[in-house]
Order: structure tokens, then C-alpha cells, then sequence
């Protein structure tokens, strides 16, 4: 009998759940999970999950914070708990990210990160099941830096460019998030195109490109591509180490039939590692981020559209607990 699409990429590549449906990760067993704030407001909206919701107020209540930090605080606990129950049922890790509204600031990220991980830690779950996920800032980047010199394994996100990639392989980051349908998207509005094929997706041949950098380098941070507009873009990366992949686009995957052949393989790489010739600095980073047009406005409008989700999600806080008469003035 033919194997699905699905069973024959988890034979090239680790599949991730991009997803806080906790019923579609239990129904595609993916070894790890990555939420992000979109996610875990469309979770929060869900009725099945109105007790997680009630639980993380009440725990944050009973901390004794009040009006504004009252929200916020929930917030956290409510995103570690969609994290605590995501991790009953896969063997591997989860993603659980820093606010984006932080992700300009160094030290309050490995601050958040710190607090999110406290949270963790109540709820008996080992630091080492756990990612922090932060956005591909110069910023974000040297606190996952200090994050990992202790220890604390980190999920780059938002990464759009080589530039990015560099710099987080240069801070001995756990693992990337290149994103391959936002870059598409970006594109195809830009060069004002219908359709790419494959070996011509601008997202798939970012991500090979990052792949090889690494490769060719023996750099050793993972390499998860993300944000699918397709399973054939999915496909179109067979052999990455990681692909992080949403509920419909798994479920398309387990229908296909198609043979799935490897895109992307360690045997690319050459038979001797090249060190990378020049570090970057902030400057040069940023200098190479403001040029490079598509990944400055992606990294910037992905970091805004994380914030909004979060603001979204405070709104529907404020409005189940009858929060907005004790808050504002």
C-alpha cells in the first residue's frame, strides 16, 4: 500500500504541529509544536477551552495582580498552559513565544523569557522541552544569545533573510524559523505574479539557501522552516531538518499519494567545514536588513501582526471577566 505524502516526510524530515489546536495535535502526533500569539487568540476563542481560560485568570488573580498587569499576567499563564497541554500530548518540545511587543529590547526579553519558563517549571515541565520563541531582531537575537549561554534553548522567528540566519548561527541559537509563505506573499505583490513554480518559490529557495549556508558552514542550530501557503512548498523542502506545518495543510498531506523525494540533504554540504570569514555586527546587520527591502518590512509587519494578536486577545479577556468598567478610569 502507498504511503500517504505525510508518512513519507516524517521519513526525511522531523514534522512540527503549527498549531494551539490541541485536538488536531492530538490527531497528527507530531514529535513538536510551535504556537505564536495568532494562535493562541484563535485557541482562546474556542469554547472547549473557556476553563483553561478561567484557571489562568484565576491563577493570576491570586497573585495578586490587578488591573492592567492583571491581563497581562493571564495572558502568560494562559499561553504556558495551551503549552502545558500541547506538551501531554507530543514526545518533543514547544514553542512558546515571548511578547513581540518586546522585541526591540534585549533585556526584557530574556526577562520574559525567564518568567515564562517560572511558569513552566510550576506545572513540573522540564526547561529542556521547552523553546523560547523570539523574533529575528539584532535586539532579539543577543538575548537568545544570553539565553543560550545559560542554558535556555531558543526558537529564532520571523526570519526572512541569510542575514538573520547568520547572525543567529553566530549566537549559537537551538534552532531557526525561516518563513517561506509570507516571503511567497511578498513576492508575488511586488513582481506582481499569479503563481512561482517550486524551483522558482522565492520562500522554498530562501529557506535551501539558509539550509546550504549552514550545511557548508557545520553550523549546528536547526533549521525549521515555517509559514506554508501550500504542501507543495511543504514538500518542496523534503529534507529539512524541521518543518513546522498547520493543521489543513497536514490533513492535505495525509490525502496526497505522490511519491516524496529529498530536496534538501546534509550530502549537499561540502566535505570540509568553511568558517564564516566575517562576524556581524549590529551595524552590518542592520545595515544588510534596511537593504534588503522584502525581510526589513516582513520582520517589522510580523513583529506588528504578533502585537495585534496579543491586544486581541487582552480585548476578549477584558470583555469575559467584566474587566474594562474596573480598569479604565
Amino acid at each position: 500500500m502507498t504511503q500517504s505524502a505525510l508518512n513519507q516526510l516524517k521519513n526525511l524530515t522531523t514534522i512540527v504541529a503549527d498549531s494551539s489546536d490541541l485536538s488536531a495535535i492530538e490527531k497528527f502526533l507530531p514529535l513538536d509544536a510551535t504556537t505564536n500569539p495568532s494562535l493562541i487568540t484563535a485557541a482562546a476563542s474556542q469554547p472547549e477551552n473557556k476553563a483553561l481560560i478561567e484557571a489562568a485568570f484565576e491563577q493570576a488573580k491570586s497573585e495578586g495582580y490587578q488591573n492592567d498587569l492583571l491581563v497581562e499576567r493571564t495572558i502568560d499563564i494562559l499561553t504556558v498552559k495551551f503549552g502545558v497541554e500541547i506538551l501531554k500530548l507530543i514526545e518533543g518540545r514547544v514553542s512558546t513565544e515571548v511578547d513581540a511587543a518586546l522585541s526591540y529590547d534585549t533585556e526584557a526579553t530574556i526577562s520574559k523569557a525567564k518568567e515564562l519558563l517560572a511558569l513552566y517549571q510550576t506545572y513540573g515541565i522540564e526547561q529542556n522541552r521547552i523553546l523560547i520563541k523570539i523574533a529575528s531582531t539584532w535586539e532579539g537575537i543577543q538575548a537568545a544569545k544570553a539565553l543560550e549561554a545559560e542554558g535556555i534553548h531558543c526558537n529564532l522567528t520571523l526570519l526572512f533573510g541569510l542575514h538573520q540566519a547568520q547572525a543567529c548561527a553566530e549566537a549559537n541559537i537551538t534552532l531557526i524559523s525561516p518563513f517561506v509563505g509570507r516571503i511567497l506573499d511578498w513576492y508575488k505583490k511586488a513582481e506582481n505574479v499569479d503563481h512561482y513554480p517550486i524551483d522558482k518559490d522565492p520562500g522554498v529557495l530562501s529557506v535551501k539557501q539558509i539550509f546550504h549556508f549552514y550545511k557548508q558552514h557545520c553550523i549546528k542550530t536547526e533549521i525549521m522552516g515555517a509559514s506554508f501557503r501550500s504542501i507543495d512548498q511543504v514538500l518542496g523542502l523534503a529534507g529539512c531538518d524541521l518543518l513546522t506545518v498547520s493543521p489543513n495543510l497536514l490533513a492535505e498531506l495525509e490525502q496526497d499519494q505522490r511519491e516524496v523525494v529529498a530536496q534538501l540533504s546534509n550530502n549537499h554540504a561540502q566535505a570540509h567545514c568553511q568558517r564564516i570569514v566575517t562576524p556581524l555586527t549590529k551595524e552590518t546587520f542592520k545595515a544588510q536588513l534596511e537593504h534588503d527591502l522584502m525581510s526589513f518590512q516582513l520582520l517589522q509587519s510580523g513583529i506588528d501582526g504578533f502585537i495585534k494578536a496579543r491586544e486581541q486577545l487582552s480585548i476578549l479577556l477584558r470583555q469575559s471577566f467584566g474587566l474594562d468598567a474596573e480598569i479604565q478610569p
